[in-house]
């Protein structure tokens, strides 16, 4: 029993290292934005949403005090990071076909509707097109990163779901 609570403690330990990588990136984004004058596209602003998912889904895993709880919070921040990875990929291939658009036309107003695009525009409001390229960072352009990091986290969560799929419910009364 002792055992299985330190690998919880540890669980829910990385998942708070999750949740604050998240942010860090949505802060570097913001940087970007405003520092480099990079305008985010509707797909980058899928990507933020996305990345808030995961800290906020991460953040209340870590809060969880049993197995079930803390997996269940980490199926919904790999399901998460699986919509990031779309975004990420989808703005990917729409940069190297630049003959193809991210369809500003029909995505900006369903981004720019959101609520958090109202009460926070200058972190959710469109601003740019997905075909804009901007400078790379150590060989890489932005989607690239993200859809790294995207792919990172769901395939850690993924991995540790499955490392702990055996893990039960500690039930009062009740041995195993």
């Amino acid at each position: 029993m002792n055992d299985d609570n330190a690998l919880l403690r540890r669980e829910r330990s990385l998942l708070v290292l999750l949740g604050l990588i998240c942010l860090a990136l949505l802060g570097g984004a913001l940087y970007f934005q405003y520092v480099e004058h990079q305008d985010p596209c509707p797909l980058c602003i899928l990507g933020r949403y996305f990345l808030i998912l995961i800290a906020i889904f991460a953040f209340l895993g870590a809060r969880m005090t049993s197995w079930r709880g803390v997996r269940v919070l980490e199926a919904l921040v790999a399901l998460s990071a699986f919509g990031g990875a779309l975004s990420a990929a989808r703005l990917v291939w729409v940069q190297a076909f630049p003959n193809f658009s991210c369809g500003f036309d029909t995505l900006q107003p369903i981004v720019d509707g959101l609520p958090f695009a109202h009460w926070l525009p200058g972190v959710f409001k469109v601003q740019g097109l997905c075909e804009t390229t901007y400078p790379p960072m150590l060989g890489l352009t932005m989607p690239v990163w993200a859809l790294l990091a995207f792919v990172i986290a769901f395939v850690a969560v993924v991995w540790s779901l499955w490392r702990n799929r055996r893990r039960q419910v500690s039930w009062p009364g009740i041995r195993r």
